[in-house]
C-alpha cells in the first residue's frame, strides 16, 4: 500500500516541485493538498493521510498550531515540519507541538523520500543528530527544573529504560544505543516502545524534548544531568 502524503504549503511553486518528487516513487502518493494550517485541518477531516509534510510560516493558522491541532486527534497521522531555515526556532516549536521531525525545504530529494519512509514506518527519528543540534541552541529557553523529572511516569521506567531514553536524547541511533549498551537492535526498540508508552509520548522526538525539559540532559554536552 502506497504512503498517502499531504503536502502544506503556501507556495504552490513549492508544493508542485514536492508532489513530481513524490509521484515518482511507486510507494507514495500525494492525496491532498493545502495552502495553510486551517485548510488542511480541514481537508484531513474527510482525507485519509498517513505524513503531512507541513510548512511553517503560512497565513492564517501557521504550521505549528497546525501541527499541534492535528496530532491531538486520535489515529493521527504523522508531520514532518519544513523549514527554510536551519535550526529555525519555528522548527523547535513544531517538535513540542507534536511533530515527528523536521526538514530543510531544501533536502536532497533521496533524503526527503527516505525521511517520509523513516516517519511513516515509526522506526525512527528524522535526523537525531540534527534534533539535538537544535535543541541544544534553544534548551536555554526551556524552563529548568534541575534533575529531578517534571513527568512522574518517568518514576515507572525501569533502570534500563532511564538509560536508553538518556542515550535517545542524546540523538543515538537504535544501532548506536545497541552498541553502546551491548544489546540487540530489536531489544533496544523494544525498549523504546515500552518507554513511549509508559511516558504517553508519540515519538522519539518527543522523548528528547521531554528529557531536555526535564533537566536530565545538559543542552551543548547532551549528557545527564550530574553525570561525569
Amino acid at each position: 500500500m502506497s504512503i498517502r502524503v499531504m503536502l502544506v504549503d503556501d507556495q504552490v511553486l513549492l508544493r508542485t516541485g514536492f508532489r513530481m518528487v513524490l509521484a515518482a516513487q511507486p510507494d507514495m502518493e500525494v492525496v491532498a493538498e493545502a495552502g495553510d494550517g486551517a485548510e488542511a485541518i480541514d481537508i484531513l477531516r474527510a482525507t485519509a493521510v498517513d505524513v503531512v509534510l507541513m510548512d511553517v510560516r503560512m497565513p492564517r493558522l501557521d504550521g505549528v498550531e497546525a501541527t499541534r491541532r492535528i496530532c491531538a486527534e486520535p489515529n493521527a497521522p504523522k508531520v514532518l515540519i519544513l523549514t527554510t531555515f536551519d535550526l529555525d526556532e519555528y522548527a523547535f516549536s513544531g517538535l513540542k507541538a507534536g511533530a515527528s521531525g523536521f526538514m530543510l525545504k531544501d533536502v536532497p530529494p533521496g533524503e526527503l523520500l527516505a525521511a517520509i519512509r523513516s516517519v511513516h514506518s515509526g522506526d525512527a527519528v528524522v535526523a537525531p543528530s540534527t534534533t539535538r543540534r537544535l535543541l541544544d541552541r534553544f534548551s536555554p529557553m526551556l524552563p529548568s527544573h534541575g534533575a529531578e523529572p517534571a513527568n512522574k511516569d518517568m518514576e515507572r521506567l525501569t533502570d534500563r529504560e532511564r538509560e536508553v531514553m538518556l542515550l535517545v536524547a542524546q540523538g543515538m541511533s537504535n544501532g548506536e544505543i545497541a552498541a553502546r549498551l551491548v544489546l540487540s537492535e530489536a531489544t533496544v526498540k523494544t525498549h523504546v516502545g515500552r518507554i513511549l508508552t509508559k511516558l504517553g509520548l508519540r515519538d522519539r522526538v518527543q522523548v528528547v524534548v521531554l528529557a531536555y525539559e526535564s533537566g536530565l540532559v545538559r543542552a551543548g554536552g547532551g549528557g545527564p544531568v550530574g553525570g561525569r
